[in-house]
């Protein structure tokens, strides 16, 4: 039987945010304002981080596994702080995905310093279950990193200091009041809730096809995921998920009056094949490369015109036990998406 854990921490927050500001578009907020978070970071730790961003995983599996109560972004720095410096990457990668023949090139990089085609394309198996390829300019630099270990750990760790202190340590007092209610909204939901049921309800559409395979599910509340999800599988049996609990009136950017929920919406019905997604959609669950064909798109547009829809909460996508993923529409969602905009228009802001 499956058993159901939960686990609480600004720190998983933390590196969300890190990812979500360097892919604002992937979670419907404004570039420009992600790019004024960024534009904290000092020029050479910007581009640090930035050629660091797209190899390095949101190392949520190891920020689980870390055995104290005490989740908090300053702690769990100070903890990385304690991991010796040539350690600290490595430490950040989820544990399952490095097998013998991935750690094994991670020596020889280090003992040999070079890099070749073979050693790439080892260390791109890493990411293989990545929704979105990885770029081959990515996996060098992470060969890189691995050239001087030591370096690449004191870096790492400096530029995850400098945007707590000059962005996160704020933004974790505004989140954290959100964070606890979330969690309690969830526990209290799970007492009457099938834990299928659950995960699709606190995922805002995301249903596994079956999660009797695992043998725990560790449930983590985030403001900064929101409306996604992030799935990792710290042990082969194990499902750990990150769950979005900020609700439609609550947004990243701080002060703002219409909720990012409602402009995500807008946005991606405001464009005539996502129209005609929907559409199909409506008259059953289906994959990309039958829509694909419907629609007479190549499926990797199919795939993109998706996301946006999943971006928006106007799509559910069942995960299936083969890896594939079946589409279906969330007509709820597109009720709430007209019931938000007849409230904003009609609220009174003066």
């Amino acid at each position: 039987m499956t058993e159901l854990h939960w686990d609480f921490g600004s720190a998983y927050d933390f590196f969300i945010s890190l990812f979500v500001i360097h892919h604002p578009d992937r979670f419907g907020l404004r570039g420009a304002w992600a790019a004024g978070v960024r534009s904290r970071f000092s020029p050479e730790d910007r581009v640090f981080i930035e050629d660091t961003i797209g190899f390095l995983p949101v190392p949520l599996s190891w920020v689980n596994r870390l055995s104290v109560s005490d989740k908090s972004t300053g702690a769990v720095l100070q903890l990385l702080s304690a991991i010796p410096p040539e350690k600290r990457l490595i430490s950040l990668f989820n544990s399952s995905q490095l097998d013998k023949k991935v750690i094994n090139t991670f020596e020889r990089i280090q003992s040999e310093k070079k890099i070749t085609a073979e050693y790439l394309e080892i260390l791109r198996s890493i990411y293989q279950r990545r929704a979105i390829p990885i770029k081959l300019r990515d996996v060098q630099k992470l060969a890189e990193a691995f050239l001087e270990p030591a370096q690449f750990g004191e870096n790492i760790l400096n530029v995850f200091q400098s945007y707590h202190q000059a962005f996160f340590a704020e933004e974790e007092e505004r989140i954290l009041p959100v964070l606890r209610k979330g969690l309690q909204f969830a526990q209290k939901l799970s007492k009457k809730t099938p834990l299928p049921d659950l995960l699709e309800q606190l995922s805002h559409g995301v249903k596994l096809e079956n999660t009797d395979i695992y043998q725990k599910v560790i449930l983590v509340p985030s403001y900064w995921s929101s409306p996604l999800v992030f799935l990792n599988n710290p042990q082969a049996d194990e499902l750990l998920v990150v769950f979005g609990c900020r609700n439609e009136t609550q947004n990243l950017v701080p002060g703002e009056y219409v909720p990012e929920s409602l402009v995500t919406g807008l946005k991606a019905l405001a464009e005539p094949t996502r129209l005609r997604i929907l559409h199909y959609l409506n008259q059953g669950t289906t994959t990309p490369s039958s829509l694909a064909r419907r629609l007479r798109l190549r499926a990797p547009t199919v795939i993109h015109h998706l996301n946006i829809l999943r971006l928006a909460g106007l799509v559910q996508v069942t995960l299936t036990s083969n890896g594939e993923r079946r589409y279906s529409l969330r007509q709820e969602a597109i009720d709430d998406t007209f019931t938000q905009l007849t409230t904003v228009i009609k609220t009174d802001t003066n």
